[in-house]
């Protein structure tokens, strides 16, 4: 199964599209299904169903903290890098899909019951969704390549060998 193809299935089975993008890679990162299942379900809908930054988004900048994130304090290199990878994939993804957030993804609010409601008719989550969802990680991918080309390209620059 395509790595894409996964998150949109984990989503039909009824997760959230932050839990879908997120558990979808988070065992090449060391973290297991369950946890990254947890850890993501507070970012569906936008946030909470605030229809805020788009649960997709959430779930891949989830992905690039697990890539290129720190745990020790003060590692402000891997800081900025983090920072770097995410606002590039933030507006590689707004350059395909025009916006980052779950209300002009979708163009009905969903923090409203009528609004959820109008989603859930008109089929929005089944139809639209994983459109966003496997974008999400194509939009990933890409830049994800990117910067390593940039990384292998820098430690050659940096480190050239001699023949």
């Amino acid at each position: 199964m395509a790595k894409n193809k996964q998150a949109s299935e984990i989503f039909a089975q009824g997760y959230s599209c932050s839990q879908a993008v997120l558990s979808s890679r988070c065992e090449q990162y060391g973290l297991d299904q369950k946890t990254a299942l947890t850890i993501a379900a507070g970012f569906g809908g936008g946030m909470g169903r605030t229809a805020g930054t788009c649960g997709a988004v959430t779930g891949a900048i989830a992905i690039i903290g697990l890539h290129a994130g720190s745990d020790r304090a003060g590692d402000s290199a891997a800081k900025e890098n983090t920072y770097r990878i995410v606002r590039e994939f933030m507006a590689g993804f707004e350059g395909e899909f025009g916006s980052v957030i779950c209300k002009d993804l979708l163009g009905c609010d969903i923090s409203s019951p009528a609004g959820y409601n109008q989603a859930r008719r008109q089929g929005m989550f089944e139809n639209i969704c994983p459109r966003y969802v496997d974008g999400a990680l194509e939009v990933l991918d890409r830049i994800m390549a990117e910067d390593e080309h940039k990384q292998s390209h820098q430690e050659q620059t940096e480190n050239p060998t001699t023949r």
